[in-house]
């Protein structure tokens, strides 16, 4: 099998306007929220690249920013105020969070059914069972991709690099699926 050159950035505008589009035909409005605490610079980047997407088809943004000084308390504050707003059909909470923040009880606070990034051990638990409610955000782009250049994956031997619980962990339960 040859190389192929998949351009990510041209299937993003396809999907975008496809949104678009859908979202026109749709009594519903979504929304999506963000949690950031700290000023780590990738992170900032990353969420705020996800509200100017949001500004682009047209999905309400709700953005809270946190200090880095924010205790568990203050952050699990937040996630329930975007589990409780009807205007948020789901959110993220941008990891890694700072030392001393508690994770886990962070990501088990969230609504599953709000859970962007699937991180909810309900949500990691219905993936593996192949019951795919929701499927992380980046996995779903890869899997996009290779659908777009009709990549087939029967008798392959695929290498991931990485075991993380946004995108290698899932892209690899995914793909073993496939």
């Amino acid at each position: 099998m040859s190389a192929v050159i998949m351009d990510g950035k041209a299937l993003a505008e396809k999907v975008k306007s496809n949104l678009v589009a859908n979202l026109s035909k749709s009594n519903k409005q979504p929304g999506l929220g963000t949690i950031l605490v700290g000023e780590d610079a990738g992170s900032k980047a990353y969420v705020d690249g996800k509200h100017t997407d949001c500004a682009q088809v047209g999905i309400k943004s709700i953005k809270i920013n946190l200090p880095a000084t924010a205790k568990t308390a203050d952050i699990l504050k937040a996630v329930e105020d975007l589990n409780q707003n009807p205007e948020c059909s789901g959110f993220i909470v941008q990891l890694p969070l700072p030392n001393g923040v508690n994770t886990e009880e962070i990501l088990l606070a969230i609504d599953p059914k709000k859970d962007a990034d699937g991180l909810h051990p309900i949500n990691l638990g219905m993936l593996v069972l192949d019951k795919n409610t929701l499927i992380p955000c980046t996995p779903k782009a890869i899997l996009a991709l290779l659908n777009e250049y009709k990549i087939k994956l029967a008798g392959m031997k695929v290498l991931i690099i990485g075991r993380g619980a946004t995108v290698g962990r899932p892209l690899s339960i995914l793909l073993s699926q496939k």
